[in-house]
């Protein structure tokens, strides 16, 4: 008992001693700056506002700084300019992630075979687990195409009736033109051109938007010596990419892959006379990534792009943080083993912001509903992430929320339209704020009647890919066209969430992995009035 107590007092005179020291040491530094401001300020002949004096010693997050009259000593400049080089790093990553996400994308389009315009990725069995697509679903079916505007020039694309929602993203993957039933022909199918960025002849881009479908917007065009009505758009970049969805019928994907294959035509416009025949590639079953690096390798893909793009597609301020690390145009990368380091650093750190970002957004306008752990990926309700009357400007965070965990760019999935494009809502915890554990065992009570016109669907998706989690389910979703879905007698639904599936309720339930996280994104087709203004909501998730 003596030995404790006695234990007790030098523990407590230690951290007595200790606190004084600090304080001292405190003490002794604010003493040490006031001299230090005398000092200079015995240098001037009038009095000078300390405020703009740098004392010749700072303690700072990067260690201690030293000056001499306000110049940097060699020492300073080192730490200051290694830490420089570390910030730029992660700008960079953070900041062009949407432009090494298209370049992901095409390298895995590229993988599978597209690698002329005649080519077309269908998956014609739905995308499935194996494949490496940021968000992507077992809902609808795809048909996946990549433009290359400088090879091939103004390029056509026939859209046949009855498709889904399209879209054309470019190289940075902002918004060219919507297709489909989000696009001018709302469903009804019709001819697109899409301009490069350097067109330079008669054709004009007409007006494309969903808000513009008050009358026929598309103009004359000679396409292979026939007059043509047709809508154009123009890209900002060479490299673009085109993705179509096509619904299901009677649960089944046959019809909409006929669609593709009868219909879809894609070609340049200078060779409209004598086209090469389309070829359809199954994606289906097929193992490819699409997604960018999180390590070193970003950067080299990114040199790749700007290599690839004209110097015109980024602001020159984007450019010049390339360029702040040895990316520009025209150059080889060769950064120094110094640099090279300092990179290396900067992505983990880039990454790991970028996830937790992602996954845990800060941005209290991200959120859904109040108290619930649903969220945006389209905060502010703005696809390039502006706020409505620009004080703020672009919302960098949720730029980078959308574009680490999601791909497709499009008003049609941030504007308010009833019946028209698509919505989504991130869900990665449970309703104490917790993280969605593989091993346990989770349910979703989703109320009657979703608002969803054409149909709902929610998919499970593995973190660290960010695509679809790989279980022994193929498809690890439940959608409402095609799956036996059973409803309680309120009308509402049940959904389960675990290693294995609850008794009886096999229908309702979709696996998860021991010893892995997930989180999923519930989509809704067609979204209707309750869903935007909440008077239907999502509940959480909860333990079982």
């Amino acid at each position: 008992m003596k030995k404790t107590n006695l234990i007790l007092i030098v523990t407590a005179l230690i951290t007595l001693v200790s606190c004084n020291e600090n304080t001292n040491s405190n003490e002794s530094q604010t003493k040490q700056t006031v001299e230090n401001f005398d000092e200079i300020l015995s240098k001037f002949k009038t009095e000078i506002p300390t405020k703009i004096l740098t004392p010749d010693h700072i303690d700072s997050r990067i260690g201690d700084l030293e000056f001499y009259d306000g110049i940097p000593t060699d020492v300073t400049l080192e730490k200051v300019y290694e830490n420089l080089d570390f910030i730029r790093g992660i700008d960079v990553f953070l900041n062009f992630i949407p432009a090494t996400s298209i370049e992901g994308m095409r390298l895995g389009m590229l993988e599978l075979g597209l690698d002329d315009y005649n080519k077309v990725v269908v998956m014609e069995d739905l995308m499935d687990a194996k494949s490496l697509f940021l968000t992507g679903n077992a809902s609808t079916v795809y048909a996946s195409a990549i433009f290359d505007l400088e090879r091939d020039g103004a390029t056509v694309v026939e859209v046949p009736g009855g498709a889904g929602p399209g879209t054309v993203n470019d190289a940075f993957f902002r918004f060219v033109v919507d297709m489909g039933a989000p696009g001018p022909d709302a469903k009804k199918g019709g001819m697109y051109i899409i301009l490069p960025p350097d067109y330079n002849g008669d054709l004009k881009p007409t007006l494309n938007g969903m808000q513009h479908r008050d009358k026929d917007r598309r103009v004359n065009v000679m396409v292979g010596g026939i007059n043509k009505k047709v809508w154009i758009a123009q890209s900002r970049s060479y490299s673009n990419w085109l993705i179509l969805r096509g619904f299901l019928v009677d649960g089944k994907p046959d019809a909409a892959t006929k669609m593709w294959k009868e219909g879809l035509k894609i070609y340049p416009l200078k060779d409209a006379n004598n086209p090469k025949k389309m070829e359809f590639i199954n994606g289906s079953g097929k193992v490819f990534n699409t997604i960018h690096a999180n390590n070193y390798e970003f950067y080299e893909e990114l040199w790749s792009v700007i290599q690839k793009e004209p110097i015109s597609f980024i602001d020159p301020e984007l450019r010049g943080q390339a360029s702040s690390i040895g990316i520009i145009k025209g150059k080889p990368f060769e950064p120094s083993e110094r640099l090279k380091k300092t990179l290396k650093d900067a992505i983990t750190v880039g990454n790991t912001t970028a996830r937790s970002i992602g996954f845990a957004p800060r941005d209290k306008n991200a959120y859904l509903y109040e108290g619930k752990q649903w969220y945006t990926g389209f905060v502010g309700k703005d696809y390039q992430w502006l706020d409505g009357d620009g004080n703020q400007g672009r919302n960098m965070d949720a730029r980078t929320l959308f574009f680490y965990t999601a791909t497709v760019n499009t008003p049609a999935m941030a504007l308010e339209i009833e019946g028209v494009g698509s919505n989504y809502a991130f869900g990665g915890k449970d309703k104490e704020g917790k993280i969605l554990y593989g091993e346990k065992n989770y349910k979703l009570n989703m109320p009657a009647n979703v608002p969803a016109k054409d149909f709902w669907s929610i998919v499970v998706y593995d973190p660290q890919t960010r695509s679809m989690l790989q279980t022994d389910q193929d498809y690890p979703n439940i959608n409402s066209q095609k799956d036996p879905i059973v409803y309680n007698e309120d009308g509402s639904v049940d959904l389960y969430f675990g290693p294995t599936a609850p008794e009886g309720k096999e229908a309702n339930w979709i696996q998860t992995v021991p010893g892995k996280a997930w989180f999923v994104l519930f989509r809704t087709y067609g979204p209707l009035e309750p869903w935007f203004n909440k008077t239907w909501q999502l509940n959480d998730f909860e333990r079982i």
